[in-house]
């Protein structure tokens, strides 16, 4: 009996150090292939945090970084021009749900994602919140998301917007801010369409129709535009401006505030900065997969994490200096403007309404 258990744990043993060396033996050939490739294309937002990335990543792996930099719809219009022309120049997406769900996952423009995570700083269950990684489509192998934030809702310049003065949603529609607010585009795929679909859902149409026209807004694309007119005071109230952006406003001395939420439209969570997809036939494979491991690695997020004051789903990061109030309390129930199921059914429903609203 003893010799048998000895056996067994003999084998047991042989089996896991075989597991070990085959990845190990695995991720050295991708490692050596992905240097010769030299570089990985990366398609993302505008995003000051990938400079630090990029060169991180570089130092590490000596492996160069390439960046396709521009707002969602024009870089999946980009994509799938490209994809419809037969060229692929594109590695990796970092990108918003809308994006990745509507457009790349449901014009099967993605390759699986889950086969190609195999470090153990990637894929090892016990690093993670969820006791694995949260593949969020419908197989669990296109799309990884490894944030999960409460959501700003707007910025406000405190010196044009004093305390008590939007103390519920409704206070939104007073006269005096008529004129004084900045959105980002409502009607393109990213965080404007995501905006206003959260405040569609939770404060109704009506609200949507006296905001969005009666309050006469600015209507921009550009979210570094936005954190301007915020910090001038040209536009004290802004749905949309780049919260990593309005952070660094707001060390340089500018009185500038973020609300997450009322009474009347509670807080909700968002999944950004971005998802994570491969694209199919990635002209630099290797290079991608060496991409894909390390991004989703401590290292990594740590990186973006303190650039875009978000919360990450791995354990290991450490998000102590993110307000308590930002980060997810176990048990509440929280509307998630990241769901898979609400971006594909219900959000470019909605999206789709603005564009008729705000057309007339």
């Amino acid at each position: 009996m003893l010799l048998a258990s000895l056996i067994v744990l003999i084998l047991l043993a042989q089996s896991a150090w075989a597991q070990q060396k085959g990845w190990e033996a695995e991720w050295n050939a991708i490692l050596a292939a992905a240097k010769k490739e030299g570089k990985v294309v990366v398609a993302n937002s505008p995003d000051p945090a990938m400079r630090d990335i990029s060169a991180s990543f570089q130092s590490r792996f000596g492996i160069t970084v390439e960046h396709l930099s521009a707002g969602a719809s024009r870089i999946a219009g980009r994509l799938r021009s490209e994809l419809q022309a037969g060229i692929n120049t594109v590695d990796v997406v970092l990108s918003g749900v809308q994006t990745i769900a509507n457009v790349l996952y449901r014009d099967k423009m993605l390759d699986p994602l889950k086969p190609a995570l195999i470090h153990p700083e990637a894929n090892d269950p016990g690093k993670w919140k969820k006791g694995k990684l949260w593949f969020v489509d419908p197989e669990e192998r296109y799309v990884l998301r490894v944030y999960d934030t409460i959501t700003g809702l707007l910025h406000v310049n405190t010196d044009y917007v004093k305390p008590g003065e939007l103390a519920k949603a409704a206070d939104l529609l007073q006269p005096k801010w008529r004129g004084k607010i900045s959105t980002e585009d409502p009607t393109s795929a990213g965080s404007g369409s995501n905006t206003s679909a959260r405040i569609y859902v939770q404060m109704g149409e009506d609200f949507i129709k006296r905001l969005y026209i009666d309050q006469k807004p600015v209507i921009t694309r550009e979210r570094r535009q936005l954190t301007d007119w915020l910090a001038r005071g040209t536009y004290p109230i802004s749905f949309g401006a780049q919260s990593s952006d309005v952070e660094k406003m707001s060390k340089e001395g500018f009185p500038l505030k973020e609300i997450l939420g009322f009474p009347d439209m509670p807080p909700a969570l968002t999944g950004s900065p971005w998802m994570l997809g491969l694209m199919i036939k990635a002209p630099h494979p290797n290079a991608a997969r060496v991409f894909l491991n390390w991004i989703v690695s401590k290292e990594a997020l740590e990186i973006y994490s303190r650039a875009e004051g978000r919360a990450t789903l791995r354990k290991d990061v450490d998000d102590s200096f993110i307000p308590a109030e930002q980060i997810p309390r176990p048990g509440v129930n929280y509307f998630d403007t990241f769901d898979w199921d609400w971006t594909v059914t219900g959000k470019e429903k909605i999206r789709l309404r603005m564009k008729e609203l705000l057309a007339r």
